[in-house]
């Protein structure tokens, strides 16, 4: 025997909970009874407003995403339409789909371009090594003559470079031809050469047993990206290079169209510092 009188009536505790007459039900043992509104059982017996099946009982996970949870809370209800902010999506509301997707493709390809062409204007160029002014620093294609690589090199020119320093000697640039070089060098468009003086310098070619060296200022000029067999053969100058203007000669010096045949190349001219070589691959480097 439990020690508990079946027969005693039972006794209410005091949580107001009716209990065993030997005393209180431990929480785990109380039984579960549905309530009224007025803290009363209800009198037919069903459990008042609270759900007694589990369709009836509201999902509450603990992210707060399911239907009854705080982020539930002013999330638009099924079916309606989301506004994008896609200006796209907003120009073409209502359009049917596949007129939606064409116009999204058209916009994608014409945005592309225009980033490109802008990059290409402002930013960097590519070009092509056509002749052999540039022998060996720059290669050109063979069967031209001179040139000794099976490609040409094409080379990434710098263009807003000069418009945040000036040019400096030495360095690689592509220009625009003054007119004088379509007439002397029967060629125009855009030429690569060195520069080799700076405005306002004195330029001049002088032969040291045979060979041509270059003199700025009345000193020669220290050109260890120059091979010996490259040097010309012929004296020149001297003359003053403009103060807006640049000095070019090509590393080929026998067989460059420069600065000596058809003068020098103003400011507004210059395009670009050459940086690097991108083709072909063998070629691959950085100025």
């Amino acid at each position: 025997m439990s020690g508990i009188d079946e027969r005693d009536p039972p006794r209410r505790t005091d949580d107001g909970h009716d209990g065993p007459a030997g005393g209180t039900f431990a929480p785990a043992e109380r039984p579960l009874e549905p309530w009224g509104a007025d803290g009363e059982p209800p009198e037919d017996g069903r459990a008042g407003d609270w759900p007694t099946t589990p369709a009836e009982i509201p999902l509450v996970d603990d992210t707060g995403l399911g239907p009854g949870g705080p982020a539930a809370e002013g999330r638009p209800e099924a079916g309606a339409r989301r506004h994008s902010r896609n200006p796209v999506d907003r120009l073409t509301r209502g359009l049917p789909d596949p007129i939606r997707v064409v116009v999204d493709w058209l916009v994608t390809i014409v945005g592309a371009v225009a980033i490109v062409l802008l990059v290409k204007a402002y930013v960097v160029n590519p070009y092509r090594i056509p002749s052999s002014s540039m022998e060996p620093t720059l290669h050109c294609a063979q069967p031209a003559s001179g040139c000794e690589a099976r490609f040409s090199d094409r080379v990434l020119a710098n263009r807003f470079i000069f418009h945040i320093r000036d040019p400096r000697r030495g360095e690689i640039v592509v220009f625009a031809t003054p007119d004088a070089a379509r007439v002397k060098c029967g060629a125009g468009g855009t030429f690569v050469k060195r520069i080799v003086g700076l405005p306002g310098e004195t330029v001049e070619v002088r032969l040291e047993r045979g060979e041509g060296y270059v003199f700025v200022n009345g000193r020669k000029l220290d050109e260890p990206y120059l091979d010996a067999d490259r040097r010309s053969g012929e004296e020149f100058g001297p003359v003053k290079v403009p103060e807006s203007g640049y000095f070019m000669m090509g590393d080929n010096r026998s067989q460059s169209c420069d600065s000596r045949e058809w003068g020098s190349v103003p400011r507004d001219n210059l395009i670009g510092k050459v940086f690097a070589t991108y083709w072909p691959p063998n070629r691959i480097s950085v100025r």
